[in-house]
């Protein structure tokens, strides 16, 4: 009730400005004046997420992708998953409803604990990362060791806080969505009367009306961040934030007899249940930022931010048939076991710092621009033994209700601590006006303690990355690269003889080639690469490890930008070819990852019928899907449409948007998530949607 309160009044505080009591009391209503829409960008320019600084997207030899604030709102984007629709490389992974958005790039399932990230510095990405505080999202397609350190060798997903406005901001919006879902936010920023110091203020309620009926709950978010500047050389910057929220999770599907797609309606709810509790989960950001200007060409920033993330885990598990003795698998008359699960007390505190210098110089002929600095990243994960016990049967077309079980989780303790210490440089040199090389490189060491075990992990490792960028002109680019990256070894699964152990790390490599330009306002990118990494998997003695090899080759090509005045559009294609070779078992090698088509691409179009009122589409579609391993499974392919439409206009001289989208505008099922995790599971994509919205500037 808290969160609609808040969506509420939201909405309310919107509308007393829309009509203030002064207003109405005028004699004559002003003429309306002309309004121009502000349009989606035809491409962001900038991005800080592959490198060091805020550089052109042309000279970045890298593939990156950039979602701005006016996209988000133009797009009704409201998630990173919504987010994740305009970019074919990025794909679902365990992205459950009610539980945590969980993304793959590349084929390579992003890992929580390191590659999502806020101003450069980690985050957990364990819960649903607020948007309303954000100014951006950016992805870095491929590895990141150098910049990173530990990450997934899919890429990095980047979001930049919004920072105070030199103008005074004043903006609400109140949405409602799928079956009922509210949402109502207000952003607020400015200078105090001193003008040296900035404010942004968020607020954000929702009451969550899933798609999928029964997966219900409600967030609150708040945050703030302040400027001061110093003096002209000196700036500090801080902020933080607050989200809580409460859903209950959508547990997926399993294969009917282990080996047929199951045949149920987009919005059937497996966790049933009447004691079946959202999951509640909380996270809070600090950050600050300290910034010196030495000279117009050197640079100190000194950045650090603390993330806390606590969740408590209740679900009714769809897990098995234990009549046919399918585990993994649901029953073949639609049967299913239902598990008690209960995980509570989970908490995550990771800490991650940076202090780097940068600077322009020149030895002799050659120009360098340099930037050299020292890392420090500690995660603490609580947690205590879970609650998993078999409570009774139910069937997903004639649901039945079963008993929870007796017991409790067990106290929560420190379970597992890491720490990473890097040093780091990176120096890109202008060999002629046309050629720049960037070379560099991060010396990290990783240590990881677990409980019960007696040796810890302690190693160091060097994760070098150069490449080279042609510039014939000011509008074309040309570049190779070659990188290594490093990432912690993934957790054993439940059910595992080593169940919730973490393997080692490991190293993996990239290859990549790339061409960038920009053509009568078009942006256009183009990149093959290859990654190599250690395959993980659960062998035939149920053990989790790490054995052969990953290998993912493919073709990425973007174009976005204004083709008119009055249309602008966007295409993202991605071709992947995915192997796994070396584990000596035949049910691995040469077969393709699970969860990851051959082919996938969307395509975007925005035509602005007058400057008032615009119309957009969008189309995704995915090629088939490997369900498991040994690949004798597979997801069909699917087609997605979406429809939307904006119009602004002015209510007693203030600025008002509404917008309306269609999304699934065919009504088409579809499975949009194939996870391997737990067995694996298939979580059908939503049914036909509608979303509405009011924002008001006042």
């Amino acid at each position: 009730m808290h969160t609609k309160r808040l969506a509420v009044t939201t909405a309310a505080l919107a509308i007393a400005h829309a009509f203030p009591a002064s207003a109405q009391a005028q004699e004559t209503a002003q003429p309306m004046t002309e309004v121009v829409i502000t349009a989606i960008r035809g491409s962001a320019e900038r991005a800080s997420v592959a490198g060091f600084s805020n550089a052109p997207l042309l000279q970045t030899p890298a593939s990156v992708s950039v979602i701005t604030r006016d996209q988000m709102a133009d797009l009704n984007i409201r998630s990173t998953t919504d987010a994740a629709r305009y970019d074919a490389s990025i794909s679902d992974a365990y992205n459950a409803v009610g539980y945590a958005e969980q993304f793959s790039i590349r084929g390579f399932k992003l890992d929580n604990a390191r590659s999502y990230r806020k101003d450069g510095l980690a985050i957990s990405g364990d819960t649903q990362i607020p948007l309303e505080n954000k100014e951006s999202i950016e992805v870095l397609k491929g590895l990141s060791g150098l910049t990173a350190g530990l990450a997934s060798p899919g890429g990095v997903v980047e979001y930049t806080t919004k920072r105070p406005t030199s103008e005074t901001l004043r903006s609400a919006l109140f949405e409602v969505s799928e079956r009922g879902t509210l949402l109502g936010t207000l952003d607020l920023g400015g200078r105090f009367e001193d003008r040296r110091f900035g404010y942004r203020i968020n607020v954000a309620g929702e009451r969550l009306r899933s798609y999928i009926e029964g997966a219900d709950g409600r967030r609150s978010f708040v945050s703030g961040a302040f400027d001061w500047q110093i003096s002209p050389q000196a700036l500090l910057q801080v902020d933080a934030d607050y989200q809580k929220k409460s859903q209950v999770s959508a547990p997926g599907f399993q294969l009917i007899d282990g080996v047929t797609l199951p045949n149920v309606a987009a919005d059937t709810m497996l966790n049933d249940q009447p004691w079946s509790y959202p999951v509640q989960t909380e996270s809070m950001n600090f950050g600050a930022r300290f910034q010196y200007q030495f000279t117009p060409d050197w640079r100190l920033e000194v950045k650090a931010n603390q993330h806390v993330f606590k969740r408590d885990d209740y679900t009714a598990f769809p897990y098995g048939c234990s009549a046919q003795e399918l585990y993994p698998g649901f029953c073949g008359n639609g049967d299913y076991d239902v598990y008690d699960y209960r995980s509570l007390g989970e908490k995550k505190k990771p800490f991650d710092s940076q202090a780097m210098l940068q600077g322009r110089f020149a030895t002799g002929a050659l120009n360098h621009e340099l930037a050299v600095g020292v890392s420090y990243f500690r995660n603490r994960e609580s947690w205590g033994d879970d609650l998993y016990e078999y409570a009774g049967t139910s069937n997903i077309y004639h649901p039945v209700i079963v008993s929870p079980v007796d017991g409790s989780t067990g106290p929560v303790s420190e379970r597992r601590t890491d720490h990473e210490r890097a040093v780091f440089v990176q120096d890109i040199v202008a060999l002629t006006n046309e050629l720049k090389l960037h070379a560099g490189a991060r010396y990290v060491n990783v240590r990881r303690s677990e409980i019960d075990v007696a040796v810890p992990t302690d190693a160091n490792f060097w994760l070098p990355r150069a490449a080279l960028v042609y510039s014939p002109n000011a509008n074309v680019s040309l570049y190779a690269s070659y990188a290594q990256g490093l990432e912690h070894g993934g957790i054993a699964p439940m059910e595992t003889t080593n169940e919730d152990r973490a393997l080692a790390p490991g190293k993996s490599k990239q290859v990549e080639a790339g061409a960038k330009a920009i053509v009568n306002g078009i942006s256009l990118s183009a990149a093959v690469f290859q990654i190599d990494k250690g395959l993980e998997y659960t062998d035939e003695s149920n053990t989790y490890v790490r054995n052969g090899e990953a290998r993912h080759r493919g073709i990425e090509l973007s174009a976005q930008g204004k083709a008119t005045r009055e249309l602008t559009v966007g295409a993202s294609i991605a071709a992947l070819h995915t192997e796994q070779s070396g584990t000596g078992q035949a049910s691995y090698d040469g077969k393709r990852v699970t969860n990851v088509p051959a082919i996938k691409s969307t395509v975007f179009a925005e035509y602005a019928v007058s400057p008032a009122v615009k119309v957009n589409a969008d189309w995704q579609f995915a090629g088939k899907k490997a369900f498991d391993e040994q690949n004798t499974v597979f997801v069909p392919k699917y087609h997605v449409a979406n429809l939307g439409a904006s119009y602004i206009t002015r209510v007693n001289g203030m600025p008002l948007v509404l917008r309306a989208q269609v999304r699934n505008l065919f009504d088409k099922f579809y499975w949009r998530d194939v996870t391997p995790d737990l067995g694996g599971y298939l979580m059908p994509g939503a049914e036909r949607t509608f979303r509405m919205s009011a924002q008001l500037e006042f």
